[in-house]
């Protein structure tokens, strides 16, 4: 099974740097493809001479409409979506070809993922669960791109995110799936890492404006019962263990390393993400 994992990039070529590296060293047939936004921080000096990705440099509308572009070039049999500043840990790929190959019904799979500071250092966990759609709606998509796959046949289907968003735009990808009754899975691993810079998008005016555009789309029923909603998926996750861990280690590449991954141990995991806490449940 050969995988496809495409990264937008714009201005971020030392995050680029360690994701290449984070998916090159995953020992599974796969291509990478790179759509960077004519980036003039020094991308371009560098970025299509690195024989390990297949790179595409071109204006583009925004983030999504990147991520389009470059799933209309793959050719994998599933497709994974990495930004910049996030990497696959060692042999994360492996273990969703493995999925897939022993899960033929299931076309989309959640995986987790670690959350880390601009240095690599340990900030929580995520573990996810599958999406609910009122709760999607109006409070927060339970997953992340990092750590998600899909079946080739889904493009085929026209599953393309929505350029016109800028931040909500997987939640409107999920939101679609579910509707359409797309079937979905859970990998219980740690796959991936998402770097919280300072500087992410769902804190931007227009990715509050697109959230409040989405909870408005919400019925009726589901915007007045919203707190419910939230106390509902919290249960679901206490009941699923999701709020435990026992101490783990993960390897990441960072900027001090950018050539060897470095191990961190977590010796007291924790889910609460501090800086976030107003925006993931």
């Amino acid at each position: 099974m050969r995988l496809s994992i495409i990264t937008p990039s714009f201005r971020s070529s030392a995050w680029l740097k360690l994701c290449i590296a984070s998916v090159a060293d995953q020992g599974v047939e796969l291509e990478h493809i790179v759509q960077d936004s004519c980036s003039d921080d020094g991308t371009q000096e560098w970025l299509q001479s690195d024989r390990r990705v297949r790179a595409y440099i071109e204006k583009d509308a925004g983030m999504y409409d990147a991520v389009n572009r470059g799933m209309r070039r793959s050719s994998g049999d599933v497709v994974g979506y990495l930004n910049c500043d996030e990497e696959y840990l060692p042999g994360a790929l492996r273990e969703v070809s493995e999925y897939f190959d022993q899960h033929p019904r299931v076309d989309i799979l959640f995986a987790d993922c670690v959350v880390v500071d601009a240095e690599g250092e340990f900030l929580c966990y995520r573990k996810v669960q599958l999406p609910f759609t009122p709760h999607v709606m109006v409070a927060t998509l339970p997953t992340f791109t990092c750590s998600m796959f899909f079946r080739r046949k889904l493009l085929d289907q026209g599953f393309y995110f929505e350029p016109k968003l800028r931040a909500v735009g997987d939640a409107d990808w999920v939101l679609r799936a579910l509707a359409a009754k797309i079937p979905m899975g859970i990998l219980r691993r740690y796959v991936s890492t998402f770097a919280d810079t300072g500087v992410n998008l769902m804190l931007t005016p227009d990715a509050q404006r697109e959230k409040r555009e989405l909870f408005l789309q919400a019925p009726k029923w589901a915007q007045v019962l919203a707190p419910a909603l939230v106390a509902h998926h919290r249960l679901r996750r206490w009941l699923g263990g999701i709020y435990r861990q026992e101490p783990f280690a993960y390897a990441i590449y960072t900027k001090k390393s950018p050539e060897k991954r470095v191990t961190h141990h977590v010796a007291h995991p924790t889910f609460i993400w501090k800086s976030r806490l107003s925006w993931r449940g």
